[in-house]
């Protein structure tokens, strides 16, 4: 069963700056980063980079590792969604031999 899981800017931009009616603009401004720059993560064209999420627990917005996670786990989810090359283990089985 394949689930569309949503993009860490998708879950910043309804759960936090929504709720807390902050603009694009003015989020980008006290998070000292451009706006094209944040409206990327939002819009899930980028994900949040280790700067980001260390510049969001400042502000105030869970733990850098909190989102950290959640970009890590959307990337592991997007990797098994896309068709990968056939792989043989590293140590062959002792049988094998």
């Amino acid at each position: 069963m394949i689930h569309n899981h949503p993009h860490p800017g998708e879950i910043l931009k309804e759960t936090v700056f929504g709720p807390l009616n902050v603009s694009v603009t003015e989020a980008a401004d006290r998070l000292a980063m451009t706006r094209v720059a944040l409206s990327r993560v939002l819009n899930g064209k980028a994900g949040i980079s280790p700067d980001l999420a260390v510049r969001l627990e400042r502000a105030g917005v869970s733990t850098a590792r909190f989102w950290i996670n959640l970009q890590a786990n959307y990337d592991l989810w997007r990797a098994m969604q896309r068709k990968q090359p056939r792989v043989r283990a590293l140590q062959e089985t002792a049988d094998a031999a």
